[in-house]
């Protein structure tokens, strides 16, 4: 049973780390739950502390990671239509591309970077903004988007690095 829940703690990891640049999956809270898993083993013993500061950091990272790209999108001006337009467009880009057999390469790092943008500008002007307005807010909200993006990833990967610790110090002795 505990080696069960190793793998599936890895799986969420790995899944953790992915998910925290690829929309619809949570990835720090992922991350966590690899950690918790491992940490229901005797692999690993993490203290009640350290869970419950990273619970609250996951908590905090995963309302940030909502509200960063609307306060970009804000600060430079945008709208409401713009954060919609880039979030269908972070959406767009990351399963269109895909699908018409662009998965690696300049395109599909085209899909998770420019979609964003591409949306909010694309949301700006349909909600009646001027080309230089709708340009500047469209670079708010990637701004936001980038910001939350690497918030996400340093939480995931910093719980995957002692996920792996406790996994590799746990097997060597």
């Amino acid at each position: 049973m505990e080696y069960l829940l190793v793998i599936l703690g890895a799986i969420c990891i790995l899944v953790g780390v992915i998910g925290s640049i690829l929309p619809g999956l949570p990835g720090p809270p992922l991350s966590y739950l690899g950690l918790l898993l491992i940490h229901w083993t005797r692999f690993a013993q993490f203290s009640l502390k350290m869970l419950l500061i990273w619970a609250i950091i996951i908590l905090i990272v995963s309302v940030l990671d909502y509200v960063v790209p609307i306060w970009g999108t804000k600060k430079f001006g945008g709208t409401r239509a713009g954060v919609r337009g880039s979030t269908i467009g972070l959406i767009v880009g990351v399963i269109l591309l895909p699908m018409m057999g662009i998965v690696l390469g300049p395109f599909g790092l085209l899909g998770i970077l420019g979609g964003p943008f591409i949306g909010a500008l694309i949301g700006e002007r349909s909600a009646g903004q001027d080309s230089q307005k709708a340009m500047r807010a469209a670079f708010g909200s990637f701004i936001g988007f980038l910001a939350g993006t690497f918030m996400k990833i340093a939480v995931s990967v910093v719980l995957a690095f002692y996920f792996f610790a406790a996994l590799i110090r746990a097997v060597l002795n």
